[in-house]
């Protein structure tokens, strides 16, 4: 048996040692022809991959089930093979991960052998979730082939709640935070990047009475450059399309005033008030029914007494713990995902 492992790059010789312990009749090839993060492992041991799966340095075991030259040709030989690992009914993808050059591309495979594959099998496509991926691992002049079935470990799939559905109609009104211009600006960073985080509606920026322009200035030059830090990253790594959360600024009593007017539900986080186990099947309830969430956070101060009572709930979210500045945003829409997220299992079980 071969099996091709996978670790973080780095850790590949960590791990390939600790495989040379755990299977004493193994060949062991790390970092073949120079590629970290890989090893290949040769042997006889039926117990092989329980074996390795036991080296934490170890991310991925993949039994391969054919090596083959790496040109298109060879590739597509062995797909009357692997057409007999999916059965009727079930889905597939073909994944290509390419290392070192060659006259074809990732994409060329994925294409080429997809249709070989759908033509011996009538299976359909699926890139999302498939039943069964078909993994060709290209390293240098020779091609790994695997078949695998769903993934235990996926960023996304339909058994997960999107927390998107809620944090689209949350409005985070968040206190300044003012004093000295350095820290200002550091405060603002963290604010700005935590809302961008979170991909909110917006995020008001709210003084509850005059303040220091320039104190202010800084904090939001700290916002800006926190939102555009996180804004690039999520451009990177999300598969869909990814807008800046409008920033504004306004003052703290008239957007209560505004936003109850307009009948949003608005929740003020505050040691003061009741603690989440107490009000979270009702605050779930109007979470789920309610066209814009509206959370108030402090800002060294927390937020002015009077305004509890316009408010829909006032929720202590940690009791006998008072939040840093820069950990009320996610540590606010952690916690009320967490709830809205089992509302919305509550209705899918009774559906």
């Amino acid at each position: 048996m071969k099996f091709l492992i996978k670790t973080q790059r780095g850790m590949e010789a960590v791990a390939g040692n600790y495989i040379k312990e755990a299977l004493e009749d193994a060949k062991v090839w790390i970092s073949p022809q120079g590629y970290s993060g890989l090893i290949l492992v040769e042997t006889d041991d039926k117990n092989a991959k329980e074996k390795i799966l036991e080296i934490p340095e170890v991310e991925r075991v993949i039994e391969v089930l054919h090596e083959v030259p790496a040109r298109i040709e060879d590739i597509l030989s062995v797909a009357e093979d692997l057409a007999k690992f999916i059965n009727e009914g079930e889905t597939f993808a073909i994944k290509t991960k390419r290392r070192g050059k060659h006259d074809f591309t990732s994409v060329d495979v994925n294409v080429q052998l997809g249709a070989k594959i759908k033509e011996l099998t009538n299976a359909e496509v699926d890139l999302s979730f498939p039943d069964k991926t078909i993994l060709v691992e290209i390293i240098g002049d020779r091609a790994y082939i695997s078949v695998v079935g769903k993934e235990e470990w996926k960023k996304y799939t339909p058994e997960k709640a999107d927390a998107r559905k809620l944090f689209k109609k949350v409005s985070i009104v968040q206190m300044p935070y003012w004093g000295d211009y350095k820290a200002c600006r550091n405060f603002g960073e963290k604010i700005g990047r935590a809302a961008q985080a979170f991909e909110v509606k917006e995020l008001i920026i709210a003084p509850k009475e005059k303040i220091d322009g320039y104190e202010l200035m800084e904090f939001l030059r700290g916002v800006k450059i926190g939102q555009e830090s996180r804004y690039q990253i999520q451009r990177e790594a999300y598969p869909w399309k990814i807008e800046k959360v409008p920033v504004y600024v306004w003052d703290l009593y008239q957007v209560i005033r505004d936003k109850r007017r307009n009948k949003r539900l608005l929740i003020i986080t505050d040691p003061k008030g009741h603690t989440l186990a107490e009000v979270k099947d009702e605050l779930a309830k109007d979470m789920y029914y309610a066209k814009e969430v509206v959370v108030f956070i402090g800002s060294r101060e927390g937020i002015p007494r009077g305004l509890f009572r316009f408010a829909d709930y006032v929720v202590d979210l940690a009791p006998y713990m008072t939040f840093a500045t820069e950990h009320g945003i996610p540590g606010a829409l952690i916690a009320l995902w967490t709830i809205y997220e089992e509302e919305i299992r509550r209705r899918e079980e009774k559906e």
